[in-house]
């Protein structure tokens, strides 16, 4: 092999590895930047997460409450019923 030839080889190795090198930053950024965005998306998703437990306990709350409060609405609407049938027997009196 000649000088000349040799000296092309070396350069043209030269480039390829440039290029290999190049190429090794640009999938080295890719990475980075995916590796970014897969935090940003667990950080997004935990926040959510949250929201969705507090959204949760609240209406278990509301429901405890609902549950809580049923005795006293049953009683109420028991003696609406009870105000209801003696006004409906007064009138049936009064009208024979």
């Amino acid at each position: 092999m000649t000088d000349d030839g040799l000296k092309q080889l070396v350069e043209s190795n030269a480039r390829a590895i440039q290029a290999l090198s190049d190429s090794i930053a640009e999938l080295t950024n890719d990475v980075q930047s995916l590796i970014q965005e897969n935090r940003q998306t667990q950080q997004d998703a935990q926040a959510e997460r949250s929201e969705l437990r507090q959204a949760t306990i609240g209406i278990a709350n509301l429901l405890s409450s609902l549950d809580n409060d049923r005795p006293i609405i049953l009683r109420r609407l028991n003696a609406i019923e009870s105000k209801v049938d003696q006004l409906l027997d007064q009138g049936d009196a009064n009208s024979n």
